[in-house]
């Protein structure tokens, strides 16, 4: 299969010029005159150079990798019927959809990209994290750094004692029964060759409180709807996470509040505001950009 060059461009430069800058959240400014998102904003969402980017909109350049056209497809918000196009466009067969997928809807991105000021995350069924907001990530670390079968929340519950650091000591066996009990659920619904199926074989080999766990059987086990943490910058926190889930990529968008007037509401704030502070000028690119 080979790449279209003239088909991507124009279909890259199609779906640039119908987004809005309110669309993904950023703000439009008194002086807009570009049609849509210029290609920089477009390069910035997709993680890579506008050079780059720009290459592409002008059928210039190598073939791009699965790996760019992924996040280009994400960058866009394209829906999945769109984002199977723009990889046959560019010579690669689409991913698969369903439960395994990591292409975020549009739906879910556009809620997502409103919640700059609320720590939020999307994450995947097996407790990957996708997308976290800056406020999410002061409050929680950044969950998207990680590789592997670490990626996964429970994971690293079961397999990294940091990972429990960040919550009070009394929830941890309550928490434990919940990664566990969903995991079993999820290995149950998806079959044997799923990504549940894998982590909970890794988590056997590797965590005897996994393996007690497992051999209860149990199903059903839900974490509290307050959260309470215990964070290294503000002490102690009690959060409410409200979850939206998307039925069609069985992912979760968590969105975490606290109650308007608590102490926990004015702490929030503070992370609020380091979560700001910390965001970087995006500079960084794919290696492909170099090339």
């Amino acid at each position: 299969m080979g790449i279209d060059r003239a088909g991507l461009a124009v279909f890259l430069r199609g779906r640039r010029e119908l987004l809005q800058p309110e669309d993904v959240g950023l703000p439009r400014g008194p002086r807009r005159r570009t049609a849509g998102l210029r290609r920089e904003e477009v390069a910035a969402l997709c993680h890579m150079s506008a050079d780059y980017y720009t290459r592409l909109e002008r059928e210039r350049g190598p073939q791009p990798s699965e790996q760019m056209i992924a996040s280009i497809a994400q960058g866009l918000h394209l829906s999945l019927d769109e984002r199977d196009h723009v990889f046959r466009l560019a010579g690669h067969q689409p991913p698969p959809r369903g439960a395994g997928s990591e292409h975020i809807s549009p739906g879910l991105l556009r809620i997502f990209d409103r919640l700059a000021d609320t720590p939020a995350e999307i994450v995947t069924e097996v407790g990957e994290t996708l997308r976290q907001t800056a406020p999410g990530i002061a409050l929680v670390g950044d969950a998207m750094r990680y590789t592997g079968p670490a990626r996964s929340r429970g994971y690293r519950w079961f397999t990294d004692p940091a990972a429990r650091a960040l919550y009070v000591p009394e929830d941890h066996a309550h928490m434990s029964r919940t990664y566990a009990a969903g995991l079993r659920a999820l290995v149950t619904m998806r079959g044997p060759g799923s990504r549940a199926a894998h982590l909970a074989d890794l988590l056997l080999a590797r965590s005897e409180e996994f393996r007690s766990l497992w051999e209860v059987h149990e199903v059903g086990i839900h974490l509290d709807e307050v959260k309470r943490y215990q964070h290294p910058e503000v002490g102690r926190l009690e959060l409410n996470c409200q979850t939206l889930v998307d039925p069609h990529q069985a992912h979760r968008l968590m969105v975490y509040t606290a109650a308007p007037g608590t102490e926990s509401y004015e702490k929030l704030q503070v992370l609020t505001v380091i979560g700001a502070q910390s965001l970087a000028p995006s500079g960084a690119a794919h290696s492909e950009d170099r090339s």
